[in-house]
């Protein structure tokens, strides 16, 4: 799988759900809501990481407390818990890859409608992230695009015309 370099579109665009405000979500990979009901609401967390230390464990805490917040931890069995932990190790990965070559985070984005968990992290590179190929288990680092491509159902690269940077983006199955 390549990466894409525009949002599929499965959760709304970042100016209708703001930051923190409620919007309604598309339909879209099986999310829409049963004929009579309303529509899940898109939920967004974010967090500055410009000067933080100790970035990645302060990302896989936030993103914790907004899946606790969200009701998704603690999961009540096995497999809920694993989808939780791979949104806490894409996070990891997305922040790490930032940290050593994207000239380190500007802010991690946590989006969420339905069943589908979009993170986002911006970062000032101009760099284009890409799975390391061939992947070879037993050589060391280089694995995080590898795991992002494995464990999501979808990421990419966004940039906005004009304006330095660029914003990885990674989309997973909600843990529900």
């Amino acid at each position: 799988m390549s990466f894409r370099s525009v949002p599929p579109g499965a959760l709304p665009p970042e100016g209708e759900a703001g930051s923190g405000a409620a919007a309604p979500a598309r339909p879209g990979r099986g999310d829409a809501a049963p004929a009579g009901e309303p529509a899940p609401a898109a939920q967004v967390r974010r967090l500055r990481l410009v000067g933080a230390s100790g970035m990645v464990p302060r990302a896989r805490d936030f993103a914790r407390r907004a899946l606790e917040d969200w009701g998704w931890l603690p999961a009540a069995n096995a497999e809920q818990r694993a989808a939780a932990e791979d949104v806490l190790l894409v996070v990891s990965e997305l922040v790490t890859n930032a940290c050593l070559h994207g000239g380190g985070p500007d802010e991690l984005r946590l989006r969420t409608a339905g069943k589908v968990l979009r993170l986002e992290v911006s970062d000032p590179g101009t760099g284009t992230p890409e799975p390391r190929t061939p992947h070879r288990a037993s050589r060391p680092g280089g694995h995080g695009m590898f795991i992002v491509q494995r464990l999501c159902l979808d990421w990419g690269v966004q940039r906005e015309p004009g304006e330095a940077g660029k914003t990885v983006w990674a989309e997973l199955s909600a843990p529900l």
